[in-house]
């Protein structure tokens, strides 16, 4: 009992039934997580009441009960304050910003081996928060308008570390999760060879970016 009291207690809800078999299949033979299932919202606000709340929910974006996120805040809630995360056949970067936004822990792509499904809820447990890659490195790639090696919203954030704006303002003014913006400006001092946010501000002058 004590060895089952250390497992990560996991709720997935998703009107899929075979999506739903598939993932309990395989993340209850993990040894440190154990799960439970619901077809909606309703139901997974159901378990909350009956089992109390979990170490860690993945809802899918698209079931009944959802509304676009009104449904996840619902479940956020009653979570009380443990992570939830987005389940999505569909990650798109609007959908996280806006996710991460509404305090979600991040967004796990459907597509996602099981394996890496387990190892994103371990991740999750822990405190951090999952962003698809595919989607970071979307962003990073796109180019700026101006040929540069930033991509239009790296160099609108960029632009804000020049003024010694704080990640929580720049946060605040492009009304993204503070979350997004550390990715941001990490990869900004990645792309320009910094050290820092301030070694990055310097390079970018000297390369004429700011």
């Amino acid at each position: 009992m004590e060895l089952e009291n250390e497992k990560i207690s996991v709720l997935i809800a998703d009107d899929h039934g075979m999506i739903l078999d598939i993932l309990s299949l395989y993340l209850s033979a993990q040894t440190d997580i154990s799960v439970k299932t619901a077809s909606d919202v309703e139901a997974a606000a159901d378990l909350l009441k009956t089992e109390g709340s979990f170490d860690v929910i993945l809802l899918d974006y698209n079931m009944p009960g959802m509304h676009g996120l009104k449904g996840f805040d619902r479940i956020l809630r009653s979570n009380a304050s443990r992570p939830v995360a987005i389940l999505t056949g569909n990650p798109t970067r609007r959908m996280m910003d806006e996710a991460l936004e509404a305090g979600a822990a991040g967004i796990l792509p459907k597509t996602m081996p099981a394996k890496s499904l387990a190892n994103a809820i371990r991740f999750i447990h822990a405190g951090e928060t999952y962003m698809p890659l595919s989607l970071m490195r979307d962003e990073m790639n796109s180019p700026s308008s101006n040929g540069g090696p930033l991509s239009s919203r790296e160099m609108t954030v960029l632009a804000f570390l020049g003024e010694g704006k704080q990640n929580k303002e720049i946060a605040n003014e492009l009304a993204l999760s503070e979350a997004t913006i550390k990715m941001h400006v990490k990869s900004i001092c990645k792309k320009l060879d910094a050290n820092n946010r301030t070694h990055a501000v310097i390079n970018a002058r000297d390369m004429g970016l700011l």
